[in-house]
C-alpha cells in the first residue's frame, strides 16, 4: 500500500472515531449509516447488539431527558491490512444537565473492527470496555 494512501486512510479512520463521539453527544441516530455498517456488531457492558437498526434503537431508548454528554476520545491506535483496519481507543465520557459541571465521569476503551466500503471506512464491529466510572 502506498504511503499517501496509508495516512489518507488513517486520518479517515481517526475522522470515523470523532463523527462516532459527535454522533453519540449530538443524538444523531439518524446519521448513523454515516458511522455504522448495515450489520454492525456492539458488544458493551449494556448490551450486545447486531445490526444499525437496533444499534439505533438502543441508542434512542438509552437516553436519558436532559442528560447531555461530552465524548473526548485519544490515543487512537490503527492497523490497516487492505480494506480493513484494528482500531482501538481510550475515551473520557462526561454526562451533564444544561449550565452544570458533570455529575458521572467514564473512562472506556474501545475497539472496533473499521472495514472500507464505498461510502468509506464504517465500524463493522465494536467493544466497549468500562475501565472506571465516577459519580459525583
Amino acid at each position: 500500500m502506498a504511503a499517501d494512501t496509508l495516512v489518507a486512510d488513517r486520518i479517515e479512520i481517526a475522522d470515523l472515531f470523532a463523527r462516532y463521539a459527535r454522533l453519540l453527544d449530538e443524538k444523531r441516530w439518524d446519521d448513523a449509516d454515516t458511522i455504522f455498517t448495515d450489520d454492525v456488531a456492539v458488544h458493551s457492558p449494556r448490551a450486545q447488539l447486531r445490526g444499525i437498526d437496533k444499534v439505533v434503537d438502543y441508542m434512542r431508548q438509552a437516553e436519558v431527558e436532559g442528560e447531555h454528554t461530552q465524548h473526548m476520545t485519544n490515543d487512537l491506535l490503527v492497523n490497516i491490512d487492505g480494506d480493513q483496519a484494528a482500531a482501538a481507543a481510550n475515551s473520557l465520557v462526561y454526562f451533564y444537565r444544561e449550565g452544570r459541571s458533570p455529575h458521572q465521569t467514564s473512562g472506556l476503551r474501545t475497539a472496533c473492527t473499521v472495514v472500507r466500503t464505498a461510502a468509506g471506512w464504517r465500524i463493522s464491529e465494536t467493544r466497549i470496555m468500562l475501565a472506571w466510572i465516577r459519580k459525583d
